[in-house]
């Protein structure tokens, strides 16, 4: 029989807690993977480019990378394209489209219990790894049992998306366990009822829906924490070593320039560097960041580079794309501005790294 540890939600006062520049909340970009996709297919390519140049980031292009993104790039592109759309609620068309399996090394973890209930104790364990800020709670009441969801999301526009996301993901993780057709005994929602009386959300869900909750919850027969594995869904054998190693430690996010390095690693990615976008993310104004920066003891630009020259290092030791290309995929504006700031870093220009390495 499983016998969770007693967990309560968390306070939300005290978690909302370091989101000036200091210590914003951060996530892994890969709970938005899909929406991108799900976004073209019902509302067009414009609709996205619109969110995109919102959240100023490029979200398709690093939806399923092992990197990081503030809470506040996530409600901002979904904010718009509530905006865009004028689809109030949007949340509750993505949720049945989203899932725990497309959450990378992270979610690969999770869904490697060998139970339900171990599946829940691996997300609690290991959810520093996924995000910094959000929280997850594990109550049993009698035969009643709750999985809640507190997001750092929690009162920015655009959250009521977020809210309905989070639910339908961790619906995706019962389901993988029970049944496609699976159903809960109720779904709480931290967000206001909403105005029109006919909105579908019990329809959406398959169950009685309750809002104005403290988190956002899914409730369950506890009897279900046992339910094992069903055949044939064995992933990948990991370990919680094995998504630090991936993710980084979530310490590291902890301090300003571990924030700010985390944003800029998925600009690089994402091929568009800025301090304005990163100044937008952090919700402060560019003066801010670069006086926060300065107290600890460096700079955007100091930051930036270091950040390419990571990637520089693996994108040519790792690969064989030319030069030239790399200059370009690190958004250098030119192949000669690569090749001084790279061997500024290293003390060798870019080929002669590559010869070393290999």
């Amino acid at each position: 029989m499983y016998h969770p540890a007693t967990h309560f939600a968390p306070d939300p006062q005290r978690l909302a807690q370091g989101r000036g520049v200091d210590a914003p909340p951060l996530l892994s970009v890969t709970a938005l993977a899909g929406v991108p996709g799900l976004v073209r297919q019902a509302f067009g390519e414009k609709a996205l480019r619109q969110a995109n140049r919102a959240a100023m980031l490029d979200i398709e292009a690093i939806e399923d990378r092992d990197c990081f993104i503030p809470h506040a790039t996530m409600t901002r592109f979904l904010a718009e394209l509530e905006r865009r759309t004028g689809e109030p609620h949007l949340g509750l068309l993505l949720a049945p489209h989203l899932s725990l399996a497309n959450y990378g090394c992270w979610g690969s973890y999770v869904l490697g219990g060998e139970t339900l209930g171990a599946a829940i104790g691996r997300s609690m364990q290991a959810m520093g790894y996924h995000s910094r800020g959000d929280h997850i709670a594990l109550t049993v009441e009698g035969a009643t049992a709750a999985l809640r969801y507190f997001s750092a999301a929690r009162g920015r526009d655009g959250y009521a998306h977020v809210a309905l996301g989070a639910v339908g993901v961790m619906l995706s993780l019962f389901r993988f366990y029970l049944s496609p057709r699976w159903r809960p005994l109720r779904i709480e929602l931290d967000i206001p009822r909403p105005q029109r009386r006919k909105a579908p959300f019990e329809d959406a869900f398959g169950c009685p829906v309750n809002f104005d909750s403290p988190v956002a919850a899914i409730c369950f027969d506890a009897h279900m924490l046992d339910t094992p594995r069903r055949p044939g869904t064995a992933g990948p054998i990991l370990t919680i070593e094995d998504v630090a190693r991936a993710r980084q430690e979530p310490a590291s996010r902890d301090v300003l320039v571990g924030v700010v390095a985390a944003q800029l690693w998925a600009q690089v990615l994402s091929g568009a560097v800025s301090i304005d976008s990163t100044a937008q993310a952090l919700d402060t104004s560019i003066r801010s960041l670069q006086r926060a920066l300065d107290r600890s003891g460096t700079d955007f630009r100091t930051l930036v580079t270091a950040v390419r020259i990571r990637r520089a290092r693996e994108l040519l030791s790792g690969t064989g794309l030319p030069v030239t290309d790399i200059a370009t995929e690190l958004g250098y504006s030119a192949p000669a501005n690569f090749a001084r700031a790279f061997r500024k870093a290293t003390g060798l220009a870019p080929q002669a790294f590559r010869n070393t390495s290999r």
